[in-house]
């Protein structure tokens, strides 16, 4: 690595970040959930402006941008030469707000050396990220081999069709790289099923309503159900539970420890108008790596099927939806899988409604590279059948396989240890990106680095457990590793200059 370029890079990312940060700010105060259909906008108004306003931050630094029929975007140059352009694909959609936040989600703030709000890490920091790199390659003059673009989409939390769109109606990079994952080179990544459980029997008059989740690709971290108002269900629960919650507080609920099936902990109900609501609290994480989260499906369901009150008909098919949200890795459906590329199938119940008296329950699933996905399919379908609920497929995103053998793979992961003085290796995630989606393409950064004993200490103090993270509540950037993952990003596409596109 020349370091004397090095040290020029760092300089000019020091010098630029606190407008690094204002730039991220305007994108963070936008409410950009991708949210299709009625307002003549593919994916609602909040998208739309996300990224008119991204577009419009890359013509005030002097890019040529363009807009693709108001789900994509690129920032670069007028005439692209196609089959010489490195792309940079990065999405401004986030996923929904869900509960517990500290801080306010769409009013972005900074806290110490973490901006703070919704979609911060999860990937408006990074568009901005790699908007400034490509300004830092510019101004400091560096010669390249490869033309560079930057694009950004709209609609990856919830299902891509940003990016079909796009590869179909318009040309690729010869290269793409995707700054929504850890570092150093992933080069694979899991396929997607989701689909719905459906129970084949509607629930009694007992049951008024049901929810939890508010996204697929999320650990709940609240659910609840609105039950029939009598005086023996109200006993049980101060039995159980201890008095209902006055109105309009919340009691003070520790979801990290497990619930006694028969009730206690991260649990709480009120009365109202309506009905008795009872009130499951857990931790939120991504569904693609859910360990360490508490799911509160699975201690909602679990709760009910212990309440002697609740009808047996209601209390059979929560128990399906207990069985179905009380792993991770699909030992309870029937697709359990590892291989030595991909490690192992995750499973995860994210959504619970009630739609014409039936429970549907959402899985998210992220199945091995080397699985049969037509094999998952099938048993998914038996084990619904087997605890009389009925399987209905949404989606089957296949997996990416990027070949670790190519000369990018090895040099930009070496980069990345050079710099960081760590020995990481190039890997395959359960998390899906556009890489996906997209030919001759593969994901780097910028997450993952390393934090500091300061970093840590920060966190501590300004976020709880299964908080600041990404898909998590009072969602956080670290300013401080975003700008040394640019220094690095921007060294990647030097390093670039030795390789065959």
């Amino acid at each position: 690595m020349d370091r004397e370029l090095y040290h020029k890079v760092s300089e000019w990312f020091e010098a630029h970040r606190e407008s690094m940060v204002a730039d991220i700010v305007r994108l963070v105060k936008i409410e950009s959930i991708s949210q299709p259909g009625g307002d003549e906008t593919p994916f609602g108004k909040g998208c739309l402006r996300a990224l008119k306003e991204m577009l419009a931050i890359g013509e005030e630094y002097g890019f040529h941008t363009e807009n693709y029929d108001d789900m994509v975007g690129s920032i670069g140059a007028k005439d692209k030469n196609w089959v010489n352009l490195i792309g940079f694909w990065n999405h401004l959609d986030v996923v929904p707000v869900g509960n517990g936040w500290e801080y306010a989600p769409f009013e972005p703030i900074v806290r110490e050396h973490f901006l703070i709000g919704r979609g911060a890490q999860d990937n408006k920091g990074p568009a901005i990220g790699m908007l400034y790199m490509m300004r830092c390659l510019r101004d400091l003059e560096i010669p390249l081999k490869h033309e560079l673009c930057l694009f950004v989409g709209t609609d990856e939390e919830r299902g891509m069709e940003d990016i079909a769109h796009y590869t179909a109606h318009y040309p690729t990079p010869k290269l793409s790289m995707i700054a929504d994952s850890g570092f150093p080179v992933c080069y694979g990544e899991k396929g997607i099923i989701e689909g719905r459980m459906i129970a084949r029997s509607c629930v009694t008059e007992q049951v008024l309503e049901t929810h939890g989740g508010s996204a697929a690709n999320m650990i709940p971290d609240r659910a609840e159900i609105l039950l029939a108002d009598h005086a023996a269900l109200r006993e049980e629960l101060t039995r159980l539970l201890g008095p209902d919650a006055p109105s309009g507080q919340t009691k003070e609920i520790d979801p990290e420890r497990e619930a006694n099936p028969a009730g206690g902990l991260g649990m709480e109900w009120k009365m109202e108008p309506e009905g008795i609501r009872i009130i499951a609290h857990g931790t939120s994480k991504h569904s693609a790596f859910p360990e360490g989260s508490v799911n509160a499906i699975h201690k909602l369901s679990s709760f009910l099927t212990h309440l002697d009150t609740l009808p047996y008909q209601d209390k059979e098919i929560f128990a399906s939806v207990e069985r179905f949200s009380r792993e991770y890795y699909g030992e309870e459906t029937g697709i359990a899988f590892e291989d030595t590329v991909s490690g192992k199938t995750t499973c995860a119940a994210t959504v619970l409604t009630l739609e014409e008296g039936h429970v549907c329950l959402t899985l998210n699933i992220r199945y091995g590279i080397t699985a049969k996905d037509e094999e998952n399919i099938c048993a998914l379908r038996q084990c619904g059948n087997d605890n009389g609920m009925e399987w209905k497929l949404e989606r089957n995103s296949k997996p990416n396989y990027f070949p670790k053998e190519h000369p990018a793979v090895e040099r930009l992961t070496g980069l990345y240890n050079e710099i960081t003085g760590l020995d990481t290796k190039s890997f395959v995630m359960g998390g899906g990106t556009y890489a996906r989606k997209l030919p001759n393409a593969f994901a780097y950064g910028v997450g993952g680095m390393r934090e500091s004993q300061e970093d840590k200490e920060v966190k501590k103090r300004l976020f709880g457990p299964g908080h600041g993270g990404a898909h998590e509540p009072d969602e956080a950037l670290n300013i401080r590793l975003l700008t040394e993952a640019m220094k690095i990003y921007t060294m990647a596409i030097v390093e670039l200059n030795e390789i065959q596109l």
